[in-house]
């Protein structure tokens, strides 16, 4: 099988630790051990989040008194890709001695006119408490919004329209190369009237790039692989409880909060709708398995009878 996986933001920096460079190899190095298992049998392609990584380089960028101005966040999302990728290059070739692994910088078409760019609402960067907030958003000019009970910087997330560099990435999964191709959604790009290609001020969200990714490769699966063992039904409310199974229409039909699980649930009924192939949703430590059908929430275009 050709498998895409999305690895969360926690799979690199949990909430709350400080994003020091060897905690974030050690969280890489547990979630290659994870995702071992389907490199070994299947062909596996790698995407990730950035938020945390995107928005600390773009702090440090802002203090930089070498610089005139900060550096945009399309170079911002390129650097990241470079370095998360470094990281699980290397712990994938660590873990499957004799295994090739490589990371694709690339990029991720977006709309000139999305409305994403006068709302921005993806989160980036470390947490503040509301004093903090309220100071670094007055003196970087800087959007703030709450993120459960702390506060965090938001920029524009538009609608990912077509990966981009899919000649090398299709090319090193048939060849049989673990790919890690767009982190953080891909460096976001706008295309002209002349058809050039231009940098622009965003992150895409990673998981509808992690689903149009799957589309755009012919994958069998998709996996979103997240801190949460699944969907839950009836979200927020004492009647909450694990969605093992769903459908498209079936997760439409329920309300899902736009800043965690929404993105996630959109990216996966797109995927099934279009593809007819299974998407699943589950802790990274269940990744061999979610693509099994036997852990997570599985979202498939109709229910199977679990006898």
């Amino acid at each position: 099988m050709k498998v895409v996986a999305a690895l969360g933001g926690n799979a690199l920096l949990q909430r709350g630790e400080p994003p020091e460079s060897d905690i974030q190899e050690a969280h890489v190095m547990k979630a290659v051990e994870a995702l071992a298992p389907l490199a070994r049998d299947h062909t596996l392609i790698v995407t990730h989040g950035n938020g945390p990584q995107v928005g600390l380089l773009a702090l440090e960028s802002t203090h930089d008194r070498a610089l005139s101005r900060p550096y945009p966040l399309d170079v911002l999302g390129a650097q990241t890709q470079g370095m998360i990728g470094y990281w699980l290059v290397q712990a994938f070739q660590n873990a499957l001695p004799g295994s090739t692994a490589a990371c694709v910088i690339s990029r991720t078409l977006v709309r000139t006119g999305d409305p994403a760019f006068a709302n921005p609402e993806k989160f980036v960067g470390p947490v503040y408490d509301a004093a903090r907030a309220r100071k670094a958003g007055a003196a970087y000019g800087w959007d703030m919004r709450r993120d459960g009970d702390r506060w965090r910087r938001v920029v524009p997330s538009p609608e990912p329209v077509e990966v981009l560099d899919l000649t090398l990435i299709r090319h090193l999964a048939a060849s049989g190369v673990i790919v890690i191709c767009s982190g953080g959604g891909g460096v976001p790009v706008t295309r002209d009237d002349t058809g050039a290609l231009h940098g622009v001020e965003a992150v895409v969200d990673k998981d509808l790039t992690a689903g149009l990714l799957a589309q755009q490769t012919d994958a069998d699966a998709l996996l979103l692989l997240t801190d949460v063992p699944a969907v839950l039904d009836a979200y927020g409310t004492p009647a909450a409880s694990p969605l093992r199974q769903a459908t498209p229409a079936q997760l439409r039909a329920r309300s899902f909060p736009a800043g965690s699980m929404g993105p996630k649930v959109e990216a996966v009924c797109r995927f099934v709708e279009l593809t007819g192939k299974m998407a699943a949703i589950g802790q990274l430590a269940d990744a061999q398995a979610l693509l099994d059908r036997k852990a997570g929430t599985v979202i498939t275009g109709e229910l199977v009878s679990a006898g």
